[in-house]
């Protein structure tokens, strides 16, 4: 059974960082995309970057030059390094494991910027 577990979620002033953890557990072969996505109040979950088997990340616009999203594959850990916060940024950030077998979530983490 795959599980995803989020850690490192939390209060921080705008302008500060934050880095969030992922670890999975369970059989994910080695093909597979790791990514985070978010969801504010009242918004639809988006993605917010994602990283492939390979190393190759995407981000969404809004958060290009702030955040870095990664991953060691030796621990099944994504990261997701966040910069330069914002409270436009405040959300419940998700990590999603995407595998041939299905689509996995974790519990989510709270992220919360104040201005």
């Amino acid at each position: 059974q795959v599980q995803l577990v989020e850690s490192g979620g939390g209060l921080v002033q705008a302008g500060g960082s934050l880095r969030l953890s992922c670890v999975v557990s369970g059989s994910i072969g080695s093909i597979n995309t790791m990514g985070w996505y978010r969801q504010a109040p009242g918004k639809q979950r988006e993605l917010v970057g994602a990283v492939n088997s390979g190393g190759s990340a995407n981000y969404a616009d809004s958060v290009k030059g702030r955040f870095t999203i990664s991953r060691d594959n030796a621990k099944n850990t994504v990261y997701l390094q966040m910069n330069s916060l914002k409270p436009e940024d405040t959300a419940v950030y998700y990590c999603n494991l995407g595998t041939v077998w299905g689509n996995y979530w974790g519990q989510g983490t709270q992220v919360t910027v104040s201005s």
